[in-house]
């Protein structure tokens, strides 16, 4: 389960994401934002701040970004901090200068990203810091948000956890209601073993440890630990002795994931970083400049 150390996404990486952009303004702005456009000057200027109004860890800057610039292209988003960094109250995190009608008209869907990606990546920092221990990777899981996942799990490695699999094709996860339909899990190993390709991770899911003896016999790589006592999962580490990846899951919450830590597993998934995260309050602090005089030419006669 490598991965590269967390890197703050790029004006380039952040393009990808236009198709998902452009359908959120869609949503929000319909057929016209008409408040704006009845009562802003289509020539008016404004200044921005976008304010973190409670502490948090930031992440989601360049989507900021390109939310604006797919209004207009001119609008000028300046970073104060990067993605990853830890921010208090009252931190301007980046400053907007432009089209006064562009940001008033990509401020909800701004601030809606903003504080779902910082909320997301607060929350995994506070798993992260709680556990102290860089032995122990914190992951997500698949719990996410419908169309929202690769952004969601951007954040979970801006609040320094580590992300499981993306989807089902990139490793086996052999659950029980695989193991109700395939016979058991000696033979679910076998076939996936002989379905999936070459070199996929088999992780078999258990909930007893018999059936953590039966995967690491059936010689899966890695076993999940599901809703496991404490007791019963530092034994199921010692049965591993190292020859399989041990994940703790379920029932994980701040309060105890640093005594589950301290069992010796490898990784412990925590669903609650991307579905139970809470929003951050963050703001957009607007301030328009007068809009430009418009000079009228007049006719002129020659005697």
């Amino acid at each position: 389960m490598e991965q590269a150390a967390f890197a703050p996404m790029t004006a380039e990486q952040a393009a990808v994401f236009r198709p998902l952009i452009d359908a959120a303004l869609a949503e929000d702005i319909g057929s016209g934002d008409i408040t704006t456009t009845a009562t802003v000057d289509e020539n008016q200027i404004a200044d921005a701040d976008l304010v973190f109004r409670s502490g948090g860890v930031v992440a989601g800057l360049e989507v900021v970004a390109s939310i604006f610039h797919a209004l207009d292209a001119g609008v000028d988003v300046k970073p104060a901090v990067v993605d990853g960094e830890r921010v208090s109250a009252g931190a301007v995190v980046a400053t907007v200068h432009g089209s006064a009608r562009a940001i008033l008209s990509g401020e909800r869907t701004a601030l809606n990203l903003l504080a779902r990606l910082s909320g997301i990546a607060t929350l995994t920092r506070a798993y992260v810091d709680a556990v102290a221990d860089p032995a122990v990777r914190i992951t997500d899981t698949r719990k996410t948000t419908p169309g929202l996942r690769a952004l969601e799990r951007y954040a979970v490695r801006a609040g320094g956890g580590y992300n499981h699999r993306f989807g089902l094709a990139d490793a086996v996860l052999i659950k029980d209601n695989h193991l109700a339909a395939s016979g058991g899990i000696a033979e679910a190993v076998i076939a996936a073993r002989r379905g999936a390709p070459e070199s996929t991770i088999i992780e078999v899911e258990c909930d007893s440890l018999e059936q953590v003896r039966q995967a690491l016999e059936s010689g899966a790589d890695a076993v999940l630990l599901d809703n496991m006592s404490v007791p019963d999962v530092r034994k199921a580490v010692a049965l591993a002795a190292d020859s399989s990846v041990v994940e703790a899951s379920g029932g994980i919450t701040l309060a105890n994931v640093k005594e589950v830590a301290s069992t010796g597993v490898d990784i412990i998934s925590v669903g609650a970083l991307t579905h139970g995260a809470s929003s951050l309050d963050v703001g957009l602090d607007f301030s328009a400049r007068p809009a430009p005089a418009v000079v009228k030419e007049t006719a002129s006669t020659h005697a």
